[in-house]
């Protein structure tokens, strides 16, 4: 199931969500060598981007392995969208998302993410404004709309594409639920019918199952898995195996997990220095560990730990207990 993005093609139809704070350069690594078939930056502020602020370009760095890379603007200005989409494609962003769909406060306070669903006017001025800078396909994450009475993604679908937009991805909750309730894949179909542009179904895709299920209620042309990745960074590619064969692709064995862990664990180090590693390191080591033995006290303790030898140590303590009773 390949999806055309433009002048781009993705073989598989599982892509990983931009998000704020997980979706950094050593995560995306690992969920592309696995085999997913797109990754997609965290979400950055177009004016942060254009100042060049070091958290900016933090986020929009990327490897070579990532290709076709795609980063995720947010803002509302369209002018300062334009110029920081243009700036990225220039560093080799080869796919811009906008964001319509992030529901945090911060963000909405500033009219942006998706306070622009209740403006299709400047949302309308903000893809255009971005398709015309750049040379590169762009791609428009939203959600269903602002509140339950105003679910007006498919009308702002058409208006992308329109606007020359070229793949949509949605969110099956509006903004105002946040992320409560369950996600309506079913209302997605409403977006799909309305273009013919690529959409994604996403929000609330954890198993195998509810791929194939998001898939069957929206049918969107993918999807896109954002919190059930927390600690399976295999998960996507297992999803778009699923989706293609049927058959179930096992998870890394415990000693496979331990490499993984610690290789992510050294490449966030490397990416973010040693204090800022060993702070973004430990929800993801957290979430390496949920549903295994031991793992409430295990986050508890690494949680307070600042010693990146120390953190290694207690992970592998951690785990190699855990390995023998496998092994037994």
């Amino acid at each position: 199931m390949p999806i055309s993005i433009g002048n781009i093609t993705i073989n598989d139809p599982v892509i990983l969500a931009p998000m704020s704070g997980v979706t950094d350069m050593p995560f995306r690594k690992l969920v592309k060598q696995f085999g997913a078939g797109l990754v997609v930056s965290e979400m950055i502020a177009s004016r942060a981007m254009i100042m060049e602020t070091r958290q900016s370009l933090q986020k929009c760095a990327f490897s070579e392995i990532e290709e076709p890379i795609s980063v995720q603007l947010a803002g509302c200005d369209p002018e300062v969208m334009a110029e920081a989409a243009k700036l990225n494609e220039d560093k080799g962003a080869k796919i811009i998302d906008i964001n319509f769909g992030c529901p945090v406060k911060k963000v909405v306070g500033g009219n942006a993410g998706s306070a622009l669903m209740k403006d299709e006017m400047l949302a309308a001025r903000i893809m255009e404004a971005t398709v015309k800078a750049v040379n590169v396909p762009v791609t428009v994450k939203m959600r269903t709309g602002w509140d339950a009475l105003h679910r007006n993604a498919p009308n702002l679908a058409k208006i992308a594409e329109d606007c020359g937009v070229k793949m949509l991805t949605v969110h099956g909750r509006t903004r105002c639920q946040m992320y409560d309730g369950e996600a309506d894949w079913k209302f997605i179909r409403n977006v799909k019918e309305a273009v013919s542009i690529p959409v994604i179904a996403n929000g609330d895709i954890k198993t195998l199952e509810d791929a194939v299920r998001a898939l069957e209620e929206s049918g969107a042309d993918g999807i896109m898995i954002g919190r059930g990745a927390y600690g399976k960074p295999w998960l996507p590619s297992q999803a778009a195996h699923y989706i293609k064969t049927g058959e179930r692709l096992r998870d890394p064995s415990l000693s496979e997990q331990l490499t993984i862990i610690l290789t992510h664990y050294d490449e966030m180090l490397e990416h973010y220095g040693i204090e800022g590693g060993v702070r973004m390191a430990r929800k993801h080591l957290g979430w390496y560990s949920s549903g295994l033995y031991g793992s409430a006290e295990f986050r508890s303790r690494i949680n307070r730990l600042t010693d990146p030898n120390e953190v290694k140590a207690m992970v592998v303590s951690y785990y190699e207990p855990l390995l023998a009773a496998h092994a037994a």
